[in-house]
């Protein structure tokens, strides 16, 4: 089934510490044959209206790489999380509906824009519809109302951070996606980045041979 995509925001997630990664900014990272922030832009650019970037750092180089895009911080300071990010989205974003996406991202599953719009339109109460890849649930993957602004806040200020747990408030639908040897989803460590790495260059010698 078709359907009419709502005007939607793309918002990239990229303001955590990477701790993991010795602090590397994994947005200017190039985990496969393109950096990670052109990988993405490119992917939605002709599905969304304006491409945001979560970020505390480094907004000159994303604008040399990607000159559309537009920048944002957290309005708290102290590495919050992600819901973080999605709070503050809303006071910059026109836009009723807002894809979030996480900067570490290695699969983009085709038409997860249009899936996740038929996910909320099941549930008349659904303010968030989030991306589930071979059964894991990616919950920084996913598209939120801007009407679900008032429970981010009342979360926010509990100091319960947990994106599964604001969902459930939210009346979280899910898009399931399948993908053949997926290694990850995203990239958390320098380990998992090398793993990475060393099985697609394992696949693709076996696919030359």
């Amino acid at each position: 089934m078709n359907i009419e995509i709502p005007a939607t925001d793309l918002v990239i997630l990229a303001g955590g510490q990477a701790r993991r990664m010795n602090g590397m900014n994994k947005l200017l990272q190039q985990f496969d044959d393109q950096i990670q922030l052109s990988k993405i832009c490119q992917r939605f650019k002709p599905e969304v209206q304006n491409i945001w970037v979560n970020s505390h750092r480094d907004s000159s180089i994303y604008k040399q790489i990607e000159p559309d895009i537009q920048c944002y911080s957290d309005e708290q300071t102290g590495f919050l999380g992600p819901l973080m990010g999605m709070k503050s989205a809303w006071s910059y974003l026109q836009s009723d509906y807002a894809l979030f996406i996480p900067c570490d991202v290695t699969y983009i599953p085709n038409q997860v824009l249009a899936k996740l719009h038929r996910a909320l339109q099941k549930n008349p109460q659904a303010q968030v519809a989030y991306v589930a890849i071979n059964g894991d649930a990616l919950y920084p993957f996913c598209l939120l109302k801007r009407e679900s602004l008032p429970i981010l806040q009342q979360q926010i200020q509990a100091d319960k951070l947990s994106l599964r747990e604001c969902f459930k408030q939210l009346y979280a639908q899910s898009a399931a996606f399948q993908k053949q040897s997926l290694f990850c989803h995203s990239i958390n460590s320098l380990d998992e980045l090398q793993q990475y790495k060393q099985m697609k260059a394992f696949r693709q010698m076996f696919v030359t041979n």
